[in-house]
Order: C-alpha cells, then sequence, then structure tokens
C-alpha cells in the first residue's frame, strides 16, 4: 500500500492542486492512501522548519509530500514539493492534472478560510474543554455578590462559553467565601463548570484568564492620607508578581472600586510588566453618575444618554466632559429614527446649572462614595468586560483608565481615564476625537494627584499635597471663565474636580482610618 503524507501552507495553490491530485489518486487507487496536513500561514515556515529538522530533510517550499513505508508516524521517505508529486504520479499511474493557475487560486483562497474556520470551531471546542478561568479578589464585600450572577448569566463572555470561577480572599474571610460559594452553585447556572475557595497566596491565580480586583474590606488603622497611599503598594506589589507567576500569558486584569483606582492599577503594571497592556481601570461607574444626574434634568432615562467622557482620576480629581454627549429618543417636537441623537448640551438652556448643581452632586457621589455601591460596581465592571470581549457599540465612546502613553497631553506613566473604543478583543484609545482639547490648567489640575500618589507609594515623595488647596475655588472660577471665552452656551462643558476626601482619604482628618490593603495577604 502507497501512504503519502500531503503537508502545505492553506493559502498555497501548489497546495491546492497537489491537493486535488491526491484525491483523484485516492478516489480510484484501492490501495492509495493520502493523509494531509494544513498549516497556517503565519506559523508554516517554523512548522516547517522543525518537521525537516526533525526528519534531516531539506526543503523549503509549500507544499512538501513524503511516503509512509509503514502506518502513519513510521520512518518517512521525502518525495518532494509539487513538482516531484506530479512526476511521480504521471510515472507511476499515469495521471496528470490539468488545473488552470486561476482555479489553483481560487482553491487556495477557498482552502485558507475553510482552515481559518476550522481553527476557531478548534477554540470553541477547547473552551468547553477548558473552562474560561475567572479569579475574584476580595471575594467576601458586597460588589462580589452582585457580580457573580451577572458573569454566570453569559451575558458578558458569551453563551457559549464555560467558566470556572474563583474567589480569592484573605484567611479570616473563608467562611464567608464558603458560603458565597454555596450561594452560587445554587445558581444552577449552565456556563458555570466550577466553584472554588482560595485563600493560600502561594496559589492565587492560577492559569486565570480573568482577573478581577475588587476593593477590600477595611480592618486596619491608617492615620494619615500618605500612610493610605503607601498601604496600597504591598498588596499590589504581591499581587502583580503572582499575576506573573501563576496568570495565563494573556491574563485579562480589571480593577474595579472607589478608593485609588488609578493608583492600584499603575503599580499592578509596575509589578507585573509583562501584561501591563491588559490592566485596566473601570470608568464606567463614574460615567453612569453622570448619566443619571443628566437624565434627570432632561426627564429621561440614563441609558439614552451617550459619549459621556470621564477624564483623569476615576476616584479623584476628574472632568466629566459633555462635548461629546449626545441623547437617543428624547421626547421633543424633533423626533426621528432610532439613531437619531441630539447633543446633550443644546438640550440643557440653564448654564448655571450645568457649571453648579452638575458638578457639585458629582463630587459629592465622589467624595462620599455613598450611591457607588456592590450593584453600580458590579455592572461596571461586567460591562467593561463584556466589552472588552465582544466589543463596544459601534459609534460610542467608553471611558477607561489605561496607562498614558503622552496621548492628549498628559503624563506618561500615570494611569488616566480617556475615551476609547473596544473592538477585536482589545481597546484603543480615541486620539482622533475632534474638538476634545483640555486646557493646561486643567490638564496640571487632574495629573498633579495622580502624579503624587504613585509618587508617595514608592516612597519617592513624603508628603501629599493637593493641588486645589486654597487656590481651588479662585482656578475652579478661572477655568469656567477660560471655557466661556471659547464656548458659547451649547457647547458649555461641564466638569467636576475633586480630590479624593472620604473619610479614609482625607489628609486634614487625623483620626484613625481603617484600611486593610497592604496588610491582607502579606501577613498571611
Amino acid at each position: 500500500m502507497a501512504k503519502f503524507v500531503l503537508a502545505g501552507r492553506a493559502d498555497c495553490p501548489y497546495y491546492a492542486k497537489a491537493e486535488l491530485l491526491a484525491d483523484y489518486l485516492q478516489k480510484n487507487l484501492p490501495n492509495f492512501r493520502i493523509h494531509k496536513i494544513i498549516q497556517h500561514p503565519h506559523v508554516w515556515e517554523e512548522w516547517l522548519e522543525d518537521l525537516c529538522e526533525k526528519n534531516k530533510w531539506s526543503h523549503r517550499n509549500s507544499p512538501i509530500i513524503w511516503r509512509e513505508l509503514l502506518d502513519r508516524g513510521g520512518k518517512g521517505l521525502l518525495l518532494g514539493g509539487y513538482n516531484e508529486f506530479l512526476e511521480y504520479a504521471q510515472l507511476y499511474y499515469g495521471v496528470t492534472s490539468s488545473m488552470t493557475t486561476e482555479l489553483m487560486k481560487i482553491i487556495a483562497q477557498e482552502n485558507l478560510e475553510a482552515h481559518i474556520e476550522k481553527e476557531l470551531q478548534e477554540e470553541v471546542r477547547k473552551d468547553l474543554v477548558n473552562p474560561l478561568q475567572v479569579w475574584i479578589t476580595s471575594a467576601s464585600v458586597p460588589a462580589c455578590y452582585s457580580l457573580i450572577p451577572i458573569l454566570v448569566s453569559g451575558e458578558v463572555f458569551g453563551m457559549h462559553t464555560e467558566m470556572s470561577i474563583n474567589l480569592f480572599d484573605k484567611e479570616q474571610a473563608e467562611e464567608d467565601l464558603h458560603l458565597l460559594m454555596t450561594e452560587t452553585r445554587n445558581l444552577v447556572a449552565p456556563l458555570l463548570r466550577s466553584v472554588s475557595v482560595c485563600t493560600r497566596v502561594e496559589e492565587a491565580f492560577r492559569q486565570a484568564h480573568v482577573i478581577i480586583i475588587l476593593d477590600d474590606s477595611a480592618d486596619r488603622e491608617v492615620y494619615t492620607l500618605e500612610g493610605c497611599i503607601r498601604s496600597r503598594l504591598p498588596l499590589c506589589r504581591l499581587f502583580g508578581q503572582l499575576i506573573e507567576k501563576n496568570a495565563h500569558d494573556s491574563v485579562r486584569v480589571i480593577v474595579g472600586g472607589k478608593t485609588f483606582v488609578n493608583l492600584k492599577t499603575v503599580l499592578l503594571m509596575r509589578y507585573a510588566p509583562n501584561v501591563a497592556h491588559n490592566i485596566v481601570a473601570v470608568a464606567l461607574g463614574v460615567e453612569g453618575q453622570a448619566k443619571a444626574v443628566l437624565a434627570r434634568k432632561l426627564k429621561t432615562a440614563p441609558s439614552t444618554i451617550k459619549n459621556v467622557i470621564v477624564w483623569g482620576n476615576i476616584s479623584g480629581n476628574n472632568y466629566i466632559d459633555l462635548r461629546k454627549a449626545r441623547v437617543y429618543r428624547y421626547e421633543s417636537a424633533i423626533w426621528g429614527p432610532p439613531n437619531y441623537s441630539r447633543p446633550v448640551l443644546s438640550l440643557i438652556f440653564d448654564r448655571e446649572w450645568v457649571n453648579g448643581q452638575f458638578v457639585a452632586t458629582l463630587k459629592k457621589l465622589t467624595e462620599t462614595g455613598k450611591q457607588f455601591g456592590s450593584i453600580l460596581a458590579a455592572h461596571s465592571i461586567a460591562t467593561t468586560l463584556k466589552y472588552w470581549y465582544q466589543g463596544s457599540p459601534p459609534g460610542e465612546i467608553v471611558s477607561l483608565g489605561v496607562l498614558s502613553e503622552g496621548q492628549f497631553g498628559i503624563p506618561e506613566g500615570i494611569v488616566f481615564s480617556m475615551p476609547v473604543k473596544f473592538e477585536n478583543g482589545t481597546w484603543v484609545v480615541l486620539t482622533d476625537l475632534k474638538d476634545i482639547e483640555i486646557s493646561n490648567q486643567m490638564m496640571t489640575r487632574m495629573t498633579s494627584d495622580l502624579i503624587q500618589e504613585k509618587l508617595v507609594a514608592l516612597g519617592d515623595l513624603i508628603s501629599f499635597q493637593s493641588y486645589q488647596s486654597e487656590y481651588k475655588d479662585r482656578m475652579y472660577s478661572d477655568l469656567i471663565q477660560d471655557e466661556e471665552k471659547d464656548l458659547v452656551m451649547p457647547d458649555m462643558v461641564g466638569f467636576s474636580d475633586v480630590t479624593p476626601l472620604t473619610i479614609s482619604e482625607n489628609p486634614y482628618n487625623q483620626a484613625p482610618i481603617n484600611d486593610s490593603e497592604g496588610k491582607t495577604m502579606e501577613e498571611q
């Protein structure tokens, strides 16, 4: 019996011609058998090199054809490429190929498309065999209870992606974790393969595909803002090292919460440099709060408002930019199709409200954090993950905290919330947006705290000095006046300029501050 192996590049026209000839021989000759191996163009050269090195052959082009003297896997005898195979078929079997060059190219393209489709199907099959590994830190906090039902619903990762959820927290929370594990199992979610509890630091993030960093529970007293900032470093350093050591190479890390979100994200990037491009901070919670305030003013639903941009420090000094914001399905004298929208600022005629009450309301929400509860935190994280895996709505602007590379004049090396879009499993900063320039004063105001937080955390700065301090009211007034010089009422920009002054972050409050980050895992 003659048994041949035909291997080639998926888009190779000569492979297509040899394949057709081999199929004909196999169909018409009882003792002729062919085994096909097709490789993607991106991996073909490396695969061919390894094959030739293993068998001590010399061959450079596609296809490569050899004869197996025993069953597949036995010692092979190199025949050569397409020309050698055609000559062999003519000499031994009296058969040749009359395929035209044009047909060869068409079949080669079809082969490539079929191979890509097969690879995608194989990836789906692997996902069924090896579920997505999702790790949640500080899993005993309320936000985790709200997050899990959304994750297992199929809305985030897709209706065909099974997952295993790993609940990670300090040892003292083990009882709560087991209760949560039982409740999660009782959901009987079709996409949930398993749930596990982890309190051993060295086991954290094993083969993790997704890591969700939640705010930790508070059990440590910190007396100063600088102490509170520095307490973030040990835990972020530990998590970063564990991510580098244990997580999957393509792991995606998403940092949520309402305290020092940008700082924790940049510290994780520092200690997990190999996956830094896949570590982001969630800004959709702040964006959602702004949309809700606008919706109450416009007497519409928050979901109808799009393209509100959050610039800066997600949990501190930020700028809520309404210049691109639009409202859909707004009830007014002007109606249009479902995709018809109107600028938000053209519908708010009260400039004092935009510059006063709107700013003050958002400032109060950020300072207190009281309305940034577990439901909002969970929904913001889940929505960001959904966009990351499935893409954001076409044409829609999304706010995300990412590492600055100098876009929009933002200093490099800090995590800064800015406009992005999600597509093809990644995010892209929307640097091509028009008319979103930010003044130097505003930029300095937003970046100063972020730079200082990073320096204090790393020990390069002793004390934190809030940029606004005694000049806050004057600077705020100046900024409003500067905007009014260039912008008429419909284009007026509302913004929030707040510093982190919650009970755990107020530099002027000398009362003990409860805080646990920096202690939790390292003391175990």
